[in-house]
Formats: C-alpha cells, sequence, structure tokens
C-alpha cells in the first residue's frame, strides 16, 4: 500500500476535543475513514486536514473540500458537508437514495444511531477527493 501524507493543522484535534464522547467517537470514525480511502486511491499522495468555518475539513489535491462536524443545536445527527455548488451531493441524491438522508445540496446526515455503510461512503468520500478528475463523468465516476 502506499505512502499517504496526511497534513493536519494542529487546531483541529482542538476542536475533535470539543465534542462530548459519544459524538468524538462518530466523528474520528469518519475521520478514520476518510484517511483510509485517501490512501487507497491512485494518484492521491497527501491529504490536507484543516479547519474551514471551524469544522475539521479535509481537501485532496484534485479534489473538491468537505467537512464533517456536529451541532450543539441538532444534538441527535452529525455531517458530512459538501461544496453545496458541486455536483457531489446531488449525484449522491440520486444513487443513493435510499441510502443516506440529506441536507440541501450540501451534506449527508447521519443519525446518532446509524450505522454507516462504508462501501458507499468511501463511494462519496472519494468522488470528493477526486472531484476535479470524475466532473464530468456521469455520476462522477460511482
Amino acid at each position: 500500500m502506499k505512502t499517504l501524507q496526511v497534513k493536519t493543522n494542529p487546531d483541529v484535534e482542538l476542536v475533535y476535543d470539543t465534542y462530548p464522547d459519544y459524538v468524538r467517537e462518530k466523528i474520528l470514525d469518519l475521520r478514520n475513514l476518510i484517511i483510509q480511502t485517501a490512501q487507497e486511491q491512485e494518484g492521491i499522495t497527501s491529504l490536507e486536514e484543516t479547519l474551514k468555518w471551524g469544522e475539521p475539513s479535509f481537501i485532496a489535491k484534485k479534489g473538491s473540500t468537505f467537512r464533517i462536524d456536529w451541532k450543539k443545536n441538532k444534538p441527535d445527527q452529525y455531517a458530512m458537508y459538501f461544496q453545496c455548488t458541486s455536483k457531489l451531493v446531488p449525484t449522491f441524491r440520486v444513487l443513493y437514495k435510499d441510502t443516506f438522508q440529506f441536507e440541501g445540496n450540501r451534506a449527508i446526515i447521519f443519525p446518532m444511531n446509524f450505522t454507516i455503510p462504508k462501501k458507499e461512503l468511501k463511494d462519496c468520500i472519494t468522488a470528493a477527493l477526486t472531484y476535479h478528475k470524475v466532473k464530468q463523468l456521469p455520476t462522477l465516476g460511482i
């Protein structure tokens, strides 16, 4: 397996530390799935983990920035947010309408008691990580 360089802004860990324990575990599971997915992709050698709008965010060289977060005003869910002007969420909505819950054209919503289907979510993560290479493809290459 190839080596993936993850460049993490130290302030990201401070945000993870603000989540309640039950949330932090789920958010860190998403983080690990993102890193694992990036590592499995040909052509992705580095992943930047930073803060955008105060939320943990990820970007690969040919990708679209996406974020993960939990909001105190919606304590029973957490989400993965994508650029709302991209084709990402509209495509995921078509492909996975019976698998995930969505918020507009910007997010996949995960209820706290939801077991995430890893293969399907990895497809979505891959599309975001490689967005500028796949945006012209039907269903973003998924």
